[in-house]
């Protein structure tokens, strides 16, 4: 009874978090299909008075939302592919591999990860100025074809969780690291799920790095696209918070399909240190 009374607190407390974590959410969603006026009533409304369906309609007219939308999945297909060409190698030599310096070179791309973007744009914003690639995409894209530490990490955990007697058998029978590469990278699908949806999700929300680079209104991106929309039509909120629901439900759409390989690819990133 003792052990029943528990888990029964234990998922009360699961659901109270939940429901804090899904109310800015579902504010956002039931704030599109109010009117302005009724947005800032107080005290709010749970339910609209008024379903105001066409929010959504005249919010995808207020601004070029779909030529947004492409450029955003642009940005993060290529940032997806770059990461998945990237970081399985590195994380592979990592691990399985035995080389001088590995672990002196290992602790150095962790310690990347302490450097906040805001103190690398300013050289990163000259280089690719002198190299003329301000106002184009490659600055945010190609970055991820020169590998994420995070993201190295992680994969690099999944990689040690595979018996080294699978790598031995192979060498023994023969095969190049290339191609014991290959084999074991089925191994590890749901490891760089995990890594692609994090690609994915950085890539997709991208705000500071598309203000940087970007210049020109054509190439904005979803997050510049809405950061524009308020400012021009600042009173019509309504009509924000209906783009904003357009442009996070890929994103949900997208974990619930692959929730189960992300939580085994991140549970199973942890065994071994």
């Amino acid at each position: 009874m003792r052990q029943k009374s528990k888990r029964v607190i234990i998922y009360f407390l699961l659901v109270l978090v939940s429901f804090i974590f899904v109310l800015p959410f579902l504010w956002m969603l039931i704030s599109s299909l109010k009117g302005n006026q009724e947005i800032f009533e107080f005290p709010p409304t749970l339910i609209p008075k008024h379903w105001h369906w066409v929010n959504y309609i005249q919010a995808l007219k207020y601004i070029p939302f779909f030529h947004y939308l492409l450029n955003t999945f642009i940005v993060t297909i290529g940032t997806v592919i770059g990461t998945l060409v990237s970081t399985p190698p590195v994380a592979y030599s990592f691990s399985k591999l035995q080389w001088k310096g590995r672990n002196f070179a290992f602790g150095v791309c962790l310690s990347t990860m302490m450097l906040p973007f805001i103190v690398t744009m300013i050289p990163l914003y000259t280089m690719f100025r002198d190299i003329h690639w301000i106002n184009t995409f490659w600055p945010l894209i190609v970055p991820a074809f020169f590998g994420t530490p995070l993201y190295i990490f992680l994969l690099r955990q999944f990689y040690m969780g595979i018996p080294n007697e699978l790598v031995e058998a192979a060498r023994i029978d023969g095969a190049g690291e290339m191609r014991i590469f290959w084999l074991i990278t089925p191994l590890t699908k749901p490891a760089l799920i995990s890594i692609a949806l994090f690609s994915f999700l950085g890539a997709w929300t991208d705000f500071l790095g598309p203000l940087i680079f970007l210049n020109d209104s054509n190439m904005f991106t979803m997050s510049l696209g809405l950061q524009q929309f308020q400012s021009v039509h600042s009173t019509a909120w309504s009509y924000l918070m209906a783009a904003c629901v357009v442009f996070t439900v890929p994103v949900i759409l997208l974990f619930f399909i692959l929730q189960r390989c992300f939580i085994e690819g991140i549970s199973f990133s942890g065994i071994k240190g």
